[in-house]
């Protein structure tokens, strides 16, 4: 009897066995559905998308007339409307390749390096896409101010020398082969350093470390400016830098607090710390050249108060206030060295300090990222919420190694090319005789 039970009870359990993978086979597509109707689809939200409207305006607002009026204002007389032509080129030019192309390579899911076709011409973009709790029209009229300013900033420093035409082939192919692919690396679906954790809130690593790091390249492949060391090369009118420094800093808000894509407190936390932030870099650097140099000067302040803005740009959403208040020192001190000190090792005529100011407030930036980020605020790496540590101080570093080594050499390949092809610098003569009547037949009187 025992044994006739115990051979029912083994036939049972059989059965129950072998009807397990076709019962997990029906319960898989239930579990799924009641998986996807638990998390409930995105909504437009009215507060987010008027915030991002006006983060995206800020930000063009950098550009023109920002980034036009402090670089204006810092080359000389001659070469003023040159650099305006430029920074406003720029703005029309990349808008409408990221619209084209640049947008679906850096923000669609393809390959840990770059992204796909699928948004090409903004296909399937229409009025009812949400990007989270905006439209992506917006999302992508937001990146696309980021695209604009990043390779605006890299012409401070080939300032007073580079063809117009080479100019514009520059801008065209570094906004593909090197910020489309760091775009896409940091910020993309599925893009390698966001996957292994490197955090950049705003673009420490995209913008600003590549833009500085493009621009020592530039400076030294396109080398130094005629009359350099024998010449007064200095700022013909400190009033346009100012007022195109202050424009900076209040688009910087747009830029650093927009990057939260919604109008709640993680915008309110990048706001005060990216204010903070630059108010301590502009006193750090004030302070630190009064002491060096016997006189404090607006060029300095102003300067400061851009290195802070730099810094903090991506930790402004995982920091507190006394981790900005860190930030700002140090990037107003280590800035202040790298356009005297660091510059001159280095020896190349970066005309308006692009890689002394981005490069190295960049690098700094990114790396007290990993020291000062709290879960507690959004600092959140590859295993979920962090707080500062050893080993994001690594994941950081590696993050900025990538973007010096890949921009690095992307830019030299770039700057080349277009060298041979037709050239990169103007003639002596036009150089002297200055850009803006040379190349564009006008003058400022």
């Amino acid at each position: 009897m025992i044994a006739i039970r115990a051979s029912r009870l083994v036939a049972a359990l059989t059965t129950l066995v072998l009807a397990l993978p076709a019962w997990a086979a029906e319960e898989a597509p239930a579990a799924a559905a009641a998986a996807a109707a638990a998390t409930p689809p995105p909504v437009l939200n009215a507060g987010d998308t008027a915030w991002m409207l006006v983060s995206s305006l800020l930000v063009l607002m950098m550009s023109i007339p920002g980034l036009a009026l402090f670089y204006g204002g810092m080359v000389r007389k001659k070469n003023v409307l040159s650099m305006l032509m430029q920074v406003f080129t720029t703005v029309c030019l990349v808008t409408i390749l990221w619209v084209l192309a640049g947008y679906s390579l850096a923000f669609t899911e393809a390959m840990p390096l770059i992204g796909g076709f699928d948004k090409l011409f903004l296909k399937g973009i229409g009025v009812e896409t949400l990007q989270g709790t905006i439209p992506e029209t917006v999302f992508v009229m937001f990146q696309g101010t980021f695209a604009i300013i990043t390779p605006a900033l890299i012409i401070g420093a080939f300032a007073d020398r580079m063809k117009f035409g080479a100019f514009l082939w520059f801008t065209a192919l570094w906004l593909f082969l090197v910020y489309v692919p760091m775009a896409h690396m940091v910020w993309g679906p599925k893009g390698w350093l966001a996957d292994v954790g490197v955090l950049d809130f705003a673009g420490g690593t995209v913008v600003h470390i590549n833009a500085g790091v493009a621009g020592l390249v530039a400076a030294y492949v396109l080398g130094k400016r005629s009359g350099m060391g024998y010449e007064s090369l200095a700022p013909h009118n400190l009033v346009l830098t100012l007022i195109g420094g202050a424009l900076l800093w209040v688009g910087w808000f747009g830029f650093n607090a927009g990057s939260a894509l919604t109008a709640g407190g993680g915008a309110g936390m990048a706001m005060l710390t990216t204010h903070l932030a630059t108010a301590t870099a502009a006193l750090a650097w004030t302070f630190g050249e009064w002491a060096a140099k016997g006189k404090p000067s607006l060029l300095g302040a102003v300067s400061g108060a851009v290195a802070g803005l730099v810094a903090i740009t991506p930790a402004c959403g995982f920091v507190d206030v006394r981790g900005a208040l860190v930030i700002g020192l140090a990037a107003g001190l280590a800035c202040l060295w790298g356009v005297t000190g660091l510059k001159k090792l280095l020896g190349a005529d970066d005309a308006l300090d692009c890689f002394g100011v981005h490069g190295v407030g960049g690098l700094i930036g990114a790396m007290l990222t990993g020291v000062f980020a709290m879960a507690s605020i959004g600092g959140e790496g590859k295993s979920g919420l962090i707080d500062g540590n050893a080993g994001q101080i690594a994941t950081q570093a590696m993050g900025v190694g990538v973007t010096v080594v890949w921009t690095a050499l992307a830019t030299f390949i770039i700057l080349k090319a277009i060298d041979l092809a037709i050239g990169l610098r103007v003639t002596p003569e036009e150089e002297r005789e200055g850009l803006d009547f040379a190349l564009h037949g006008e003058t400022v009187h």
